[in-house]
């Protein structure tokens, strides 16, 4: 199976859309604070977004190891568990950030500022992961793994702030 790393890499169009709207950019993987797993289990920071936040994989292996999200803000959240999951969610739901409670009205309501700014967001979105042979789930399923995999799976990957020791803000609650 080919890296979807090097899929992404490979086709420009695949990258320019997971850059934006996914905000996902392979070139940012460096994270701003010296940072680490408080089960010390390894950190790879593998890309960023435009923000400063980073997307690390956990652990030892290759991209279906989990995935961690950290903001520029002090909070993160295991966002997902291999890297076609993690790219699901960036396709099916990019403003998942913006999301609060997870739900399917708030859902609905971001799509609908995302689509109202970007009209071939659907198009596109289909084009991409067809590029790197992913099926595209229902948001509402996207969504609920998101908070399943950050709240259930989450508590054994707590980011610690090297320097001080303080572990992050949790950025998705129950």
């Amino acid at each position: 199976m080919e890296s979807l790393i090097a899929a992404i890499r490979e086709r420009d169009e695949v990258a320019r859309f997971l850059a934006w709207p996914g905000d996902l950019d392979l070139d940012r993987g460096d994270h701003v604070e010296e940072v680490h797993l408080s089960s010390g289990a390894a950190l790879e920071g593998f890309a960023g977004d435009g923000a400063g936040g980073t997307y690390f994989f956990c652990g030892e292996g290759g991209e279906d190891r989990p995935i961690l999200y950290a903001d520029s803000e002090g909070n993160a959240a295991l966002v997902a568990i291999g890297l076609p999951e993690l790219l699901r969610l960036l396709l099916v739901a990019p403003w998942w950030r913006d999301c609060q409670a997870f739900t399917d009205d708030e859902s609905r309501e971001r799509a609908a500022e995302y689509l109202e700014d970007m009209h071939d967001l659907v198009a596109r979105r289909e084009h991409v992961a067809a590029a790197l042979g992913l099926d595209l789930p229902a948001r509402a399923d996207v969504l609920a793994r998101l908070q399943e995999v950050a709240v259930r799976m989450g508590e054994n990957f707590v980011l610690i702030f090297t320097p001080e020791g303080h572990p992050y803000e949790p950025l998705i609650r129950n």
